[in-house]
């Protein structure tokens, strides 16, 4: 009984040693997750800023030159 309740003490250890590093897995990608949506973020934002100025609306284009 006692051989068993050591073994089961030893899958217990394994297990916490598993989930502690499948803990430190999921932090580091939440990390690059949160990185990559703040990147994202900001490029949307630069392209929003520059969006205007390659398409203008109808009302704001200028005739060709030669009208």
């Amino acid at each position: 009984m006692k051989d068993r309740i050591i073994d089961i003490e030893i899958q217990l250890m394994h297990h916490e040693n598993t989930i502690q590093q499948l803990n430190e897995v999921i932090t580091g990608q939440q990390i690059a997750i949160e990185k990559l949506q703040a990147d994202f973020k900001q490029m949307m934002e630069h392209l929003q800023m520059i969006s205007p100025s390659l398409i203008r609306d109808v009302t704001e284009e200028e005739p060709p030159p030669h009208y």
